[in-house]
């Protein structure tokens, strides 16, 4: 098979795989627009912010279509985390090909490990950043202003929130998969490390609101995680290491069996 070729055929894999994904996520969101709690979950999102607004303060819808788009993102949202484990196992279907044996047996812990700490961060930023975060911005809106936010506005702000958060707690995955593949190792991890304390910072200096709290609640995980994926991917290094010295160091059966018929036949000379 010829280069073009190889490369028609990988990018209509991608393709199928990328349909694949999209065709799951529009599935479940279709099972979820039917749903008639649906609102409910937009509520379920406000809520840390209904928390520090003023009593009797609600929130307003300044465009015409917007209390018909803001329900239909937060079903897209939900139909996303949802489908996320399917939508990976995609992803790594479309690495695996290129990868050893041994590299493709890290495809169910890739798939669970990432749903999980993509769910975990989602999980911090709604529980720990969004409390924080809103009890400070509030308290230095002055008393001749009501604060009362747009509900798209907070909608796209806590989007992008989750999906910082949540790629975030991604580190220390890619960390274990960049050294179990070889593509880097332990020590260099340690060697970049005021690198990425300093990207941890701008980095959520970018993402976040222009706020303190919200760049201190992102930066200081980014640098705690990057020190976990560290330790874990020495752990990992150390296990498969002694793992690949015991099977090179065991005897090979068929180097140490005695040659029964060379043997006999010298007995008889």
């Amino acid at each position: 098979m010829s280069v073009q070729e190889t490369f028609i055929s990988h990018l209509v894999e991608l393709r199928d795989r990328l349909l694949r994904s999209i065709y799951a996520v529009f599935g479940v969101f279709a099972l979820l627009w039917f749903w008639p709690g649906l609102g409910e979950i937009y509520d379920l999102l406000a809520l840390p912010m209904m928390r520090t607004l003023p009593e009797g303060t609600h929130m307003i819808a300044t465009g015409v279509i917007t209390p018909f788009l803001v329900p239909l993102k937060v079903g897209l949202m939900a139909a996303f985390l949802l489908a996320l484990p399917y939508v990976l196992y995609q992803v790594w279907g479309f690495i695996a090909p290129g990868l050893y044996t041994h590299e493709k047996r890290l495809a169910l812990p890739l798939v669970f490990g990432s749903t999980v700490l993509f769910l975990a961060g989602v999980a911090y930023c709604y529980f720990v950043v969004f409390n924080w975060v809103f009890r400070f911005i509030i308290q230095f809106a002055p008393k001749s202003i009501t604060p009362a936010p747009d509900i798209e506005a907070y909608l796209n702000f806590v989007l992008t929130m989750f999906v910082a958060f949540g790629l975030t707690f991604e580190i220390p995955l890619i960390q274990v998969v960049l050294v179990r593949t070889g593509m880097v190792t332990v020590a260099k991890l340690k060697d970049v490390r005021s690198y990425v304390i300093v990207g941890a910072f701008v980095v959520a200096a970018i993402v976040t609101p222009p706020d303190v709290v919200s760049q201190l609640l992102l930066a200081i995980p980014m640098c705690l995680l990057y020190e976990c994926g560290i330790l874990l991917a020495q752990l990992i290094e150390r296990f498969f290491g002694k793992r690949a010295a015991g099977e090179k160091g065991a005897p090979d059966a068929t180097d140490s069996a005695p040659d029964q018929a060379g043997t006999e036949q010298k007995r008889l000379q």
